[in-house]
């Protein structure tokens, strides 16, 4: 499902994944959560639609929840074991998710970068 969900947030272009891994820790609300931000209201939609594209079709599971897909500025996605946090990057360190679960192992992924054509192809004027 972890692979589901991160393919369908760099399909968009999702950046900052963060894994917070708690499957060691006891009573925790899930098994892992994943974090990542969109540059845009707009781009925070695609990401949450993207993901949900992704697991639908990889798994043939949809979210047990959603929320605070309306406004753009965070949406959650729970998955029961999975739960994905999605906000706009003005909004991320608001919460601060990554620091309020600090004792949990966390894996940051990098961002894919959309190399464009390579400057080599073109002939110098």
């Amino acid at each position: 499902m972890v692979t589901a969900i991160v393919a369908g947030i760099q399909e968009v272009k999702g950046h900052k994944i963060c894994i917070v891994d708690f499957s060691t820790i006891q009573n925790s609300v899930a098994a892992r959560f994943i974090i990542c931000e969109g540059q845009s209201n707009t781009q925070v939609e695609a990401i949450a639609r993207s993901v949900e594209e992704f697991t639908e079709k990889e798994h043939g599971e949809s979210p047990w929840t959603k929320q605070g897909l309306r406004g753009g500025q965070w949406a959650l996605l729970d998955y029961a074991d999975v739960v994905v946090h999605i906000f706009h990057k003005d909004w991320r360190g608001h919460y601060g998710l990554e620091e309020l679960w600090a004792d949990a192992p966390q894996q940051f992924l990098p961002d894919l970068e959309d190399a464009g054509p390579d400057p080599e192809d073109f002939p110098e004027y």
